[in-house]
């Protein structure tokens, strides 16, 4: 495993630096991005401007987007696994059908 490295991010027009390897680089840089839009979007939809209540502001709607994505995942997983059952019983009887 490579080593870690500084990384600067802005965020909110403050820069951070964290550590992370150089495979972790661009995942950690789209995050930041990610992160410094959404804390735009509640500064931009709220009066206050707390950099503390902005930021738990946006980690509950990432929280909450993050929960509705796992939701529709597991909901597709679902109909998915029931799809691939049906079509399996079908191959079953046709194979069955086949080899009489």
């Amino acid at each position: 495993m490579s080593e870690a490295t500084p990384v600067a991010v802005s965020i909110l027009d403050r820069e951070f630096l964290i550590a992370c390897t150089p495979e972790e680089r661009p995942g950690l840089i789209a995050a930041a991005a990610y992160l410094d839009g959404k804390m735009r979007e509640v500064r931009g939809n709220t009066r206050t401007q707390g950099l503390d209540r902005i930021a738990v502001m946006a980690a509950l709607n990432i929280a909450h987007e993050l929960m509705q994505s796992k939701q529709r995942a597991d909901i597709d997983g679902g109909s998915l696994a029931q799809h691939l059952q049906m079509l399996r019983g079908k191959l079953d009887t046709a194979l069955a059908a086949h080899v009489k």
